[in-house]
């Protein structure tokens, strides 16, 4: 008798101990999603213009191509430039001209910021 009791007693508290568990109650919570960063022209795009595009699209550096020297340049090209940058380097049109083909997390970023709005 005395060892059902126990049995019992043990039974009794590792089903009251189960539902104590910190991964179901965290489980069980709505989390909010990650924050992410937004991208703008001036903490994100305005570099990767530099970099890439230049010195052929900045008449300050003795470029001859479209400008993509401001804010509004970019802004009004950016479908054009992503087209471009998207194309692989044996095609036709393909940019940056005479540079290996940028990063998908790099392409990634001229989209998001079209998609964002484009803000400065």
């Amino acid at each position: 008798m005395k060892k059902f009791f126990v049995m019992a007693g043990v039974i009794v508290a590792v089903l009251l101990l189960s539902n104590c568990h910190t991964a179901k109650k965290t489980a069980n919570k709505t989390t909010a999603a990650p924050t992410v960063a937004a991208v703008t022209y001036h903490s994100n795009i305005e570099s990767l213009v530099a970099n890439n595009c230049s010195p052929c699209h900045f008449p300050a550096k003795g470029g001859n191509k479209k400008p993509f020297d401001s804010y509004d340049a970019a802004r009004a090209n950016i479908d054009s430039m992503i087209a471009r940058i998207e194309l692989n380097p044996g095609d036709k049109r393909f940019m940056p001209f005479k540079r290996a083909k940028l990063s998908d997390t790099t392409i990634n970023l001229f989209k998001q910021w079209r998609d964002s709005g484009a803000p400065q």
